[in-house]
């Protein structure tokens, strides 16, 4: 029998149109399923809250005008994921997954048993330095171990089993009012999964890329390297590049944590829906955005992930402008579904891109430093969104205000060079 990094992969568990565009072996499979998976259940726990927001903040005693700002204080995590993912580029990808997973698990474990508020943020704030260094190191894997004109399908594959995740979430929220013990049993479920993915994970083998430079690491190491020597020759080599991704990621963020945090939380309170009513629109929502963003994926390794990016990005804030405008009606399921699948589609290709575009010395630094700035942006966003609420008394505008930013992302991103079909190595030689 040949073996699985010769063999040719039939991707069985995905529907015919929706496999790679180009041929891949079986251990390349095997490494999306083992980091996509946990993808999948990273979505679904980084999803509770916004789901079950109102049965929390009843439980819990949270004011209204700080739902988003605890939010903010989730965010917080950021500092720390930054600090593990970028770790990565000298311990290796394969050892730092391991650890993330598991972390991961058991601080949503330990999130159901909270007695008060301020618990519910510390442990949450533990489990997602953990789920945010995961989400940060999926992508860099996947830019890694896939062919030049597949990297596009992988990010958006990685984007539909976070969509896979999150209808999960969904799924199971429908029961909140029936489960024993509430929305701390949502968090139980979510948590019993990531321990058995990081189980089946011992296996997993690092990446080809890291293994070629693990000799220069170890020097690197021995001669005291930190984090933040790699950040100063990575502004150094880079200045340009770095500077305009995380211009675009921090307007991005900045415009859409709002409207995807408080979705939830707006549909049962301002539109009076019911939580079961909340999932009947959100499933066939994420069952169309998980197929969309794949072959959006797989149309940006074609045409380039400028123009992509460019079209669902203005997807994205005209999609959430009308949302949260006061629609009602059969309106409602329609703009959700274009504005979320904008947004995954966006943020998704926004993140590989970050990939492509530096040498794989510094890819798990950049990761880190990427989804930190989105996810600050957000909590910025999230806690100015407390003050406009004061100022409009309602949710909606307040959060279309936030929505402002979306141009500065799309002008930013047409600054950069365009990684589609080209070489990990030819975009940036190390």
């Amino acid at each position: 029998m040949s073996d699985a990094n010769d063999r040719i992969a039939k991707f069985r568990w995905m529907p015919p149109g929706f496999r790679p565009p180009v041929p891949m072996t079986v251990g390349q499979e095997r490494f999306i399923l083992l980091v996509g998976v946990a993808a999948l259940f990273a979505g679904y726990d980084l999803n509770i809250f916004g789901l079950a927001m109102p049965q929390i903040q009843a439980s819990l005693h949270i004011p209204e005008n700080e739902a988003g700002l605890t939010v903010s204080y989730f965010r917080i995590a950021a500092f720390g994921a930054i600090l593990l993912a970028a770790s990565a580029d000298i311990i290796g990808r394969r050892r730092l997954l391991l650890f993330t997973i598991f972390g991961q698990a058991i601080g949503t474990l330990a999130t159901a048993f909270v007695h008060n508020s301020t618990q519910f943020v510390e442990i949450q704030v533990a489990a997602r330095v953990f789920g945010y260094a995961e989400e940060m190191l999926c992508y860099v894997i996947f830019a890694e171990e896939v062919a030049a004109k597949a990297r596009g399908w992988a990010s958006g594959t990685l984007s539909a089993m976070d969509f896979l995740g999150a209808g999960f979430a969904t799924i199971v929220f429908m029961a909140v009012n029936i489960l024993p013990f509430g929305w701390r049993s949502i968090y139980v479920i979510g948590a019993v999964p990531l321990f058995l993915v990081g189980f089946m994970r011992r296996r997993l083998p690092e990446t080809k890329r890291f293994e070629v430079r693990k000799k220069e690491v170890r020097k690197l190491s021995s001669q005291f390297s930190t984090t933040f020597d790699m950040l100063r020759r990575l502004v150094a080599e880079y200045p340009g590049r770095v500077i305009t991704i995380l211009i675009a990621v921090a307007a991005f963020g900045f415009a859409v944590a709002p409207a995807t945090v408080l979705e939830s939380k707006y549909l049962q309170q301002a539109l009076h829906y019911k939580p079961y009513q909340v999932s009947m629109l959100l499933i066939p929502g994420g069952l169309l955005g998980l197929g969309l963003s794949i072959i959006t994926g797989r149309l940006s390794d074609r045409i380039g992930r400028k123009r992509v990016v460019f079209t669902t990005g203005c997807l994205t804030g005209i999609g959430f402008a009308v949302l949260y405008s006061g629609v009602s009606g059969w309106i409602v399921p329609v703009v959700w579904m274009a504005s979320f699948y904008g947004f995954f589609a966006t943020d998704t290709l926004l993140a590989g891109f970050a990939m492509e575009i530096v040498p794989t010395a510094y890819r798990s630094t950049v990761s880190g430093i990427r989804y930190t700035v989105e996810i600050l942006a957000g909590a910025v966003s999230l806690w100015l969104e407390g003050h406009f609420y004061d100022y409009f008394h309602a949710h909606g505008p307040a959060i279309a205000v936030c929505l402002a930013t979306i141009p500065i992302t799309l002008i930013a991103i047409l600054f950069l060079p365009e990684p589609a079909g080209r070489t990990l190595e030819d975009i940036s030689p190390e």
